[in-house]
């Protein structure tokens, strides 16, 4: 699919999901998270599997100087980034009266300004190019009122919607991809295991098949990709319900 792929929270979860599937198909890598030592070890792992050149970038994406690090890989003509996976996020309580304002803040930087940021800084090269792909991670919940998280992620839907019409023509596709509740360790970090989540069991997916199905769609220069047929059908129901119904619905889980 792509020859040179930038994935950011690649570390764990989704982003490290992506690695792999993208390395068995042999793209070279850059991976960028926080963690230096994570990185390093998923870095070191994918060369010693399959072969493929790995880059890393240990950058927290919250702070301008160090994603600007990122821009600036991301606007080198000399080593073209083909797909730029924008992955990075972390969830707070759906209480948003009871949250930190400031991490609500630092909540929706990450999940509208730095994709924003960065998909800016990717197109200008692959629209010279004539090709390239963006993928946006976002939810399912951004097709539900669900707080601020369903919110951003509702932005994030929009925007990729425009942006894969608006520069499909000239060559770049852009893709929001929409996950239902996944296994990884999102939940974790928020200190929840998946049976403390209040979802059936069956609502549940595997990373390997979000990500699968989602590169498919990809390739294939969707606007939207929602993994799993059981989310495809929920996602059109709750289009039909009323808000006071589609937010309760929208208090499941974390």
């Amino acid at each position: 699919m792509a020859r040179t792929a930038l994935i950011t929270g690649a570390s764990a979860g989704l982003g490290a999901e992506y690695a792999r599937q993208l390395a068995q198909r042999g793209a070279s890598l850059v991976l960028v998270a926080r963690s230096h030592d994570a990185l390093e070890q998923l870095a070191s792992q994918l060369r010693g599997s399959y072969g493929v050149e790995v880059e890393t970038l240990a950058v927290d994406l919250l702070k301008r100087r160090e994603r600007a690090k990122v821009e600036a890989r991301l606007r080198d003509r000399a080593r073209p980034i083909e797909l730029l996976i924008n992955n990075a996020g972390f969830g707070l309580p759906l209480a948003f009266e009871r949250n930190d304002v400031e991490l609500e803040v630092s909540h929706l930087k990450l999940h509208v300004e730095v994709p924003l940021r960065l998909t800016h800084a990717a197109l200008g090269a692959m629209l010279e190019r004539g090709r390239g792909r963006i993928v946006n991670v976002a939810s399912v919940a951004g097709f539900l009122p669900r707080s601020t998280y369903g919110a951003c992620k509702g932005w994030l839907i929009s925007f990729s919607r425009w942006a894969n019409v608006q520069y499909t023509p000239r060559g770049v596709t852009v893709t929001a991809v929409c996950p239902g509740f996944t296994h990884t360790s999102f939940h974790e970090r928020m200190g929840l295991a998946p049976g403390n989540e209040g979802v059936p069991s069956g609502l549940w997916l595997d990373a390997s098949l979000v990500v699968s199905e989602s590169l498919r769609d990809v390739a294939r220069g969707k606007s939207v990709s929602i993994p799993s047929l059981r989310y495809k059908i929920l996602v059109r129901l709750t289009a039909l319900l009323p808000d006071a119904v589609a937010a309760r619905i929208g208090q499941r889980g974390r």
